[in-house]
């Protein structure tokens, strides 16, 4: 089966820039867990997927390189920041394609390029041998064209390592069964309501979902409008926390003049945070995660948009010339996304709409931690009802 590897996989004998031009000729001596595993199973890897310079950006621009582009519209981005994968899965160049989510990188290009993309819960998948995270925002996940080909890809990827942190509970099954078990009548929580910004939802985004949440009632689930369940200080501490994980990439000596000035800014953001500051910061953040999973307990799933809008042009969230309107611009894309971040909670993007225009807008399903058996039968079910295998973007 072919597939390709992101970016920010190191990959033995495969350069591996991290989407950095400060990397342009690095070539690690070894692989990390993911891509031990994919390899292992069989997938052959045709190349490496572009990525944003250290998976930060939520678009895919990489210094030296085209800009990974939807599909759908070559003059509008794939979203990040697994971008490359979500385009070559978009575009047909391979059918399946691992990506990394720490903030929606996974869920963001699905939407934007017209595909399933799933994040798994926290711990559900090895972050061996490096555990570069030590909050938990971030995990592998798959992209793929079908409910079916990304649960497939996620038995390939599940599973736990001896020394990993914190893992999940075995499902009770394979990923890919689960897809065949009606998931029974749900409660489905909607939300409409942006998250971690204040902006105007496009009324594409808005229609998706209020279409979504009619084809869930017809199939026998419960629609129930939620208010946020995340507290509005929780943004700060997540950018704290992020600034710092960014702060954790650095250039190696002598080549930090490469780097762009988003990562710069955010870098130094993160260096001027306290050992102590931090800290708390990350109990902060697992306070606010318990505070959202208990208002979330009584409802089997939780319906949002994926994005604030459909695809954007290239360059419209980029400014180099101000880090900081540029990371407030992302935000405003992606109002939902991180969210299931910090709850570690699994959340799939799924392509169920076409603006009249012919983008693609993605509609968001996130589940109780460690039920991404129940997430997998509802998309399924979602797929049969309203499929979208067939759909072809223009670029094929």
């Amino acid at each position: 089966m072919p597939t390709a590897i992101k970016d920010l996989n190191p990959t033995a004998g495969v350069r591996t820039m991290f989407g950095s031009a400060a990397y342009a000729d690095f070539v690690p001596e070894a692989s990390d867990h993911v891509v031990t595993t994919m390899e292992a199973a069989g997938l052959i890897s045709l190349g490496k997927t572009s990525t944003p310079e250290f998976g930060s950006p939520c678009y895919t621009e990489p210094d030296g390189f085209p800009p990974a582009v939807t599909p759908w519209d070559t003059a509008r981005m794939a979203g990040g920041s697994s971008g490359g994968a979500g385009a070559a899965v978009g575009a047909g160049l391979v059918p399946i394609a691992q990506g990394s989510d720490g903030g929606g990188s996974i869920r963001i290009p699905a939407s934007c390029c017209g595909i399933v993309g799933l994040k798994p819960t926290r711990g559900r998948i090895s972050a061996a041998p490096m555990y570069g995270d030590p909050i938990g925002l971030a995990t592998p996940g798959p992209l793929a064209r079908t409910v079916r080909d990304a649960a497939a890809l996620l038995d390939v990827l599940a599973g736990r390592q001896p020394g990993d942190p914190s893992w999940a509970p075995p499902p009770s099954g394979t990923f890919l069964a689960a897809c065949e078990r009606p998931p029974g009548a749900l409660r489905v929580a909607l939300l409409t309501e942006p998250l971690i910004a204040e902006v105007d939802v496009d009324p594409a985004c808005l229609r998706a979902v209020a279409d979504a949440a009619a084809l869930l009632e017809s199939l026998g689930h419960t629609i129930e409008p939620i208010g946020r369940p995340l507290a509005p200080d929780a943004v700060r501490d997540f950018e704290t926390c992020w600034a710092v994980l960014t702060a954790l990439s650095p250039a190696p000596p002598g080549r930090e003049h490469l780097l762009r000035p988003l990562t710069r800014w955010l870098s130094e953001r993160g260096r001027a945070v306290s050992g102590p500051e931090f800290g708390l910061a990350i109990g902060a953040l697992r306070r606010h995660a318990a505070a959202a999973l208990l208002a979330l307990a009584p409802y089997d799933v939780v319906l949002t948009p994926t994005l604030a809008s459909p695809p954007l042009p290239v360059g419209a969230l980029r400014d180099d010339a101000d880090p900081a309107a540029d990371f407030e611009a992302q935000k405003r894309f992606t109002p939902w996304t991180s969210a299931w971040n910090v709850t570690g909670m699994p959340a799939i993007s799924l392509p169920l709409h076409l603006t009249d225009d012919g983008l693609p807008v993605g509609v968001m399903l996130a589940a109780r931690p460690a039920e991404e058996e129940l997430l997998l039968a509802l998309a399924a079910q979602v797929e049969a009802a309203a499929p979208w295998a067939d759909r072809r973007p223009p670029v094929w």
